[in-house]
Formats: C-alpha cells, structure tokens, sequence
C-alpha cells in the first residue's frame, strides 16, 4: 500500500494511498479533511492495521469493523442498543487502547467504575456481555489470542429481582382511572389481558383481529429510531403468534375500531400515541388510582403471574407470551407468590389432617 500526503488549498491534509481489494485488484483512494500532515499519516497508520486484522489496532477502530458486520445480521434495534452501550460504556474507557493490550485487571478496572455508578444489576450485566461480545468476535475472527473478560469475571446479574405485578382488582382501579383517555384505555386493556409486548401492541392493525374467533394476530412490531416509526419482525420467530381474546376484551376492542375513521385493515389502531404518552397516561392513572407504582413492561407480567394463579402450565403461558423456551417462562414468571405459598401450605395442612383423621377411625 503506497502512500502520499498533501496539503489542498483550503489549509486542510488530504492522504492518498493504494492498496488491494478483496479480489487483489489494485485501487486507488484518498481521505480528505485532516487538520495535520501528521494526523492524515495517523489515520492512514491505523487504516492499515484494520484491513490487515492487526489486533494491535485502537479498540475503537475495531469496534468499526465488529460494527459493520454485525449491522447486517442484526435486528436494527438490537444493533441500536450495541451501539448505544459501546458508544456511551465502552470506548470512553478502552476505544483509545490497543485490542491486544486489554488486560484482565484494566477490566477489573473498568468493572468497578460501572459499578460505582449506581446502574442496574442487570444493565451492568448487559455492559459486560457487549464487551465480552466484540473480544469473542476478535479472537474468533482476528485471531486475538485470548478474551479478556473470561478472566476478569463477570459483573451484574442476567435476571432482574422480582418484578412487581398489579392484581387483577389493581387494574380495574387503574383502568378505572384512565376511562376519560379512550385510545390509552383500550391500549392498557388489550396489554394486561394479553400479555404482549409494547411494541406489538403499537404495530398492531385493524386487520389482526378475528372477531368471530376472538383473536389477535402477533406478526410484527414497533421500534421508534431516529424519531421515525419502524415496523419489524417480532423479538423472535416464536413471537409469532395467535392469541385468543376473553369475551369483553373482544367486544371492546370491535367498538373501538368502529370509532376509528374510515379504519382499514391496514390502519394501526394506536397510530397516535407513542410510548412516551402511554408511561405518562400510566404516572396518571397509578396517582389517581392509588395503585401501587409498576413499570409498562410489569403488565406483561401482570397477565403471566394471574395466569400462573390460575393454574395454566409453563408451556401454555410461554407459548401465549411468545417465549422460545419453556425455561425462560419459568425462571420470570413462575415464582409462587406470598399468597400462594399460603394456599400451598393450608392445603398441605389439610392432606396432612385428612389422613389423621382417617388413622384414628382405623
């Protein structure tokens, strides 16, 4: 790869170079714009390195390559969130450092500064696995001899503590409180007696809806990025799906579309509102209720938890939540709450005195 450096007219360096494409054929390229002589040479430096799979490249640099391939197998919101967490997390701390002299202890390091920032168990885990992630990818594919993060341990936790629920008499309080705001009502009544996800309730259309089955169709979702509305494929294949809806649910839904105008089956039932407007309806709801305070995605587990009180088995509520595996059902949901545990224990109580009795007629 030959090269030259040349000042243009304007003050600024432009750094011209040749080198050879992936089929070997020999092109010619410039990048224009650097302040210095010296900056274009350092950006031609450690261009090299890049197209050489040189782990002795800046961290930050091989983000840009682990970035532009993973933007085309990704979800573009899951790549968004990679992003997000490298950008703000990651390269403030190691992008000035080359990949091969990431240490064990600098991540250690690095751990206990997240740590001391007050986040989340499981944000901290997130943190630690997009790490973990781009090292994996450089000693799969650049040969870096080792990762780093096996070594340093890991940080956080992958399950949140137990979430908060609403009961379904809390609800009714709620939903009681919001009934003057008709578009956030009915989205909190298909929410909590569902099960779905935000995102597929706002990508949700006039023509999901079978009336004369008393169902819902789950096929797509909605992820805002950029300021702009994106319609995606479900979090995962088994998100597709079809739920069925109880009696009243079904009749509020029908009523609710007739008022929307001219409503096709192509138009969006909540085309109007947004996340943002919702969590506020909630704040408003949850204050003038007296409810206790959740978060959107609590009601989701709101409708899993009253499902397990009523004694539907994991798999039935996984396949309901568009869950992939049983397991994931199981460690989220499946927990007894106090109340049951009371039940379990008065009934085992009556077992226990039913055969007493039984011994002492013997």
């Amino acid at each position: 790869m030959s090269t030259s450096a040349k000042k243009d007219p304007n003050g600024t360096w432009r750094i011209q170079y040749r080198y050879k494409d992936w089929t070997g054929i020999n092109r010619k390229s410039q990048k224009r714009g650097f302040k210095t002589k010296r900056e274009a040479e350092e950006w031609l430096a450690a261009y090299k390195l890049q197209q050489a799979g040189d782990v002795s490249m800046l961290f930050s640099d091989f983000w840009q390559i682990y970035r532009e391939d993973m933007e085309k197998r990704l979800r573009k919101t899951t790549m968004r969130q990679k992003e997000y967490v490298t950008k703000d997390k990651l390269l403030p701390y190691f992008g000035g450092k080359r990949l091969c002299d990431i240490t064990a202890p600098m991540i250690r390091r690095w751990q206990g500064e997240m740590m001391d920032k007050g986040y989340s168990a499981t944000y901290l885990k997130t943190i630690n696995n997009q790490l973990c992630a781009i090292l994996n990818y450089a000693v799969r594919y650049y040969d870096l001899k080792s990762n780093p993060c096996h070594k340093a341990g890991s940080m956080g936790k992958a399950k949140a503590d137990k979430m908060p629920f609403w009961t379904v008499d809390e609800f009714t309080r709620f939903e009681a409180a919001i009934i003057d705001k008709r578009p956030a009502w009915m989205a909190f009544n298909i929410l909590f007696w569902t099960g779905m996800r935000l995102g597929e309730l706002l990508a949700l259309t006039v023509g999901d809806f079978d009336f004369d089955a008393g169902t819902v169709s789950v096929s797509k979702s909605l992820a805002r990025i950029d300021g702009e509305d994106l319609i995606t494929p479900p979090k995962t294949k088994d998100s597709v799906r079809i739920i069925t809806m109880p009696d009243q649910l079904s009749a509020d839904v029908q009523d609710y579309i007739s008022t929307i105008y001219r409503a096709k089956p192509g138009t969006r039932l909540f085309s109007s509102i947004t996340k943002s407007y919702l969590e506020t309806e909630m704040k408003r709801g949850i204050r003038e209720s007296g409810v206790k305070p959740i978060h959107i995605h609590c009601i989701r587990h709101s409708h899993a938890s009253m499902l397990v009180q009523m004694g539907f088995s994991p798999l039935e509520i996984a396949n309901r939540l568009g869950h992939g595996r049983v397991t994931t059902t199981i460690e989220t949901y499946c927990h007894p709450a106090e109340d049951a545990q009371t039940k379990i224990a008065e009934r085992l109580s009556g077992i226990g005195k039913e055969e007493s009795i039984e011994k002492q007629q013997s």
